[in-house]
Parts: structure tokens; sequence; C-alpha cells
């Protein structure tokens, strides 16, 4: 053993040592199988790049690309018994709740925040699919009522993004009635004259589909989400056939009726303030471009004076208009000089001989 194999080589073998990389760092498309980067993912609203597939995105980050300025207020929705009928299949309810509060960290299923959308007031409910399917239990209903009656009193609409896999089995009854309990949270917003729109994401299905999420004045959906009550799997084998190509798909209930609009999430923000302006009578918004800033002028230049505008300038007598100057006379051309000094010499001479000669 030498110097090289006890300090060189373990050197060299860190620097080349395999770095462990997140896990996080990198999400692949379901649709296309293209690998994302996560930055560059949460920029496009969880909207893949290369084929335009809408994947989960979690409600606060949906509200902070909805409401003015990304910021909102969270509406305290009361809290029911958990676990009332002490559910167990294959893991305790209670012990499912707890596992899903801490994978997503929310409290249930469901979000609801208040803000504003275009300067307007506005109430936002969403549903999270990552908390057990984004079921519909008993907290899910008393948000929506906590929803329906925060917008009521603040005279406000409500938008609600729909995200579930039905009612929550391990509920019971009490989940199944959160369907009519909800559907006159909604009738509550039609008697105050609010906007109720809903936002269809993929997927939404069961009980949420035959209750709140079809109440909407304006039905919008994201693009290919699922929405329909039984999937497209059981009624194949129910009535043994082959279902049409799309079926049940937000393009598809588009052609058929059932929705609005199918609407990408980048443009949902500016689609809704201007459904919203409409539906609670407002003008339509404006979009102003901005002067552009003056450029400073440099230092040590002179100050040139601009002419008075002519608003400046309006009821003042005109001046009268100054007399034209004449044109300088052209100066005389000058005589040609000749050398002065050769001449004068021969004029002294001149003058010397017929100069009498003088007496002394």
């Amino acid at each position: 053993m030498n110097w090289i194999t006890n300090y060189v080589r373990p050197r060299i073998t860190s620097m080349f040592a395999r770095r462990d990389v997140p896990e996080n760092l990198w999400t692949k498309c379901d649709e296309c199988g293209t690998m994302l980067f996560h930055r560059e993912l949460a920029e496009n609203l969880n909207v893949c790049s290369n084929c335009g597939h809408h994947m989960y995105i979690a409600p606060r980050a949906r509200f902070t690309s909805l409401f003015d300025g990304g910021t909102f207020t969270e509406v305290k929705v009361p809290e029911p018994v958990v676990d009332p009928l002490s559910f167990r299949d294959t893991k305790k309810y209670s012990d499912r709740i707890r596992d899903a509060r801490k994978k997503t960290g929310e409290k249930e299923a469901m979000l609801v925040a208040t803000g504003e959308l275009g300067r307007m007031p506005l109430v936002a409910a969403a549903q999270d699919f990552n908390f057990m399917a984004g079921s519909m239990g008993m907290y899910v209903g008393n948000a929506i009522v906590a929803a329906a009656e925060t917008a009521v009193k603040r005279k406000a609409p409500l938008v609600l993004f729909s995200a579930a896999g039905g009612a929550r089995m391990q509920e019971g009854i009490l989940s199944l009635m959160q369907m009519p309990r909800t559907t006159v949270a909604v009738e509550m917003l039609r008697e105050a004259g609010l906007p109720y729109i809903v936002v269809l994401t993929h997927p939404t299905t069961g009980g949420v589909t035959a209750s709140y999420a079809m109440l909407g004045d304006v039905q919008i959906a994201e693009p290919n989400a699922l929405i329909c009550f039984a999937g497209p799997r059981v009624i194949e084998q129910t009535i043994h056939e082959k279902l049409p190509e799309g079926f049940q798909r937000a393009e598809y209930l588009l052609d058929h009726g059932m929705l609005d609009r199918v609407t990408p999430r980048g443009k949902q923000r500016d689609e809704l303030i201007d459904i919203l302006r409409m539906l609670m009578g407002l003008p339509p918004a404006i979009k102003a471009d901005l002067p552009p800033p003056a450029t400073p002028e440099p230092q040590g230049d002179p100050v040139t004076l601009s002419e008075p505008a002519a608003e400046e300038t309006a009821g003042l007598p005109a001046e009268a208009p100054k007399p034209a100057e004449p044109a300088p006379a052209e100066a005389p051309a000058k005589a040609a000089e000749t050398p002065a000094k050769p001449a004068a010499k021969e004029a002294d001479k001149d003058a010397g001989k017929t100069r009498a000669p003088s007496k002394k």
C-alpha cells in the first residue's frame, strides 16, 4: 500500500461516485410518455407541453393560478365525526384518512377559498383527487354548503372544480345523503340570483356527477376529461357492446349537448372572468396598454423647449408676423491690389529727377 492507493484512489472514486437524483425532478406524461421537468411542468399548470394532456393539479396550486395575485383566504369548514360507522376493510377507515392527510397535506378532499377574480369577489371550491380519489363524504358536503353560504353572504358567484370517483363507501348512507344536501345548497345560490359555474376535471364520476357537478349555470370541462356516472368498462360488461371511441369524454359530451364548452387549463381564468362579468351584469373587462415610459434626457445636453400645445394656445391672440428683414447689400468689390513697394520706388526716382535742388 502506498500514497496512491491510500489517498489518490479514494478521492477519484468519490469524485465519480453515483449521485442520487430526487425522484420528483421529472414526471412522465401518462398520455405520450414524455419526461417533463418539474419546474417547466409547474409553470405550464401541470399540462404536458408535448401532447397537451392535463395532469393532476392540487387545489392550492389551482387557486394560486385562478385568483388575482395568487392570493386567497381559506374558508373554514365544519368538521364532521370521523369514521362514524367504525368501518374497516383491509385497513381501518381512520387509518386511510390519516394516510391521505399525510400524502396531500390537506384535511379532506375539498378546499374552499375566497378572493378576487378580475377584481370581482369570488368563492371557489376544488376537490383533491389525491385524497381518497376525491370521494364525496360528509366533509365534502359540509364544504359545499359552506361555500354556498359564503357566496350568498358576500353576494359573490361560486366556481367549483370537480374531480371525484363518487361517494365515499366507508361512510355508507351518510355519504349518499350529501347528494340531495348539496343540491339544496346549489338552490340557495339560484334563489339569491348568483352564478354557479362548474369546471369538470378528469375524472368526475359517480354520485358527484349525479348531483352538484352537473347543476351549474355554465358547464365547462377540461380537454379529454372523463365525465360519467358509471365507467365505460362497467357499461360494456352490462350491455355486452363496444362503446364508440371517445365515449364519456369531454369532447364527446360537448358534441352531444351535455357541456357548454371545453377549455384548456391555461385559458380558464380569462374565460371565467368574461362569463362571470356577463352573468353579474358588469361591463366587459378592458385591457389597456400603459404608455411607454419617457426616456430620460442625458445630463449636460442643452434643453430644447418644445412648442406649446394647441390646448395651451387656444383663445390667445395670434402674434403679428415679424416684417422680413432686408437682405444685406453686397459689399463693393475691392480694387485689385498691386505690389505697392516697387511702384513707390519708381515714383521716388522720377520725383528726384524733377525736384529742385534744395538750398543749403
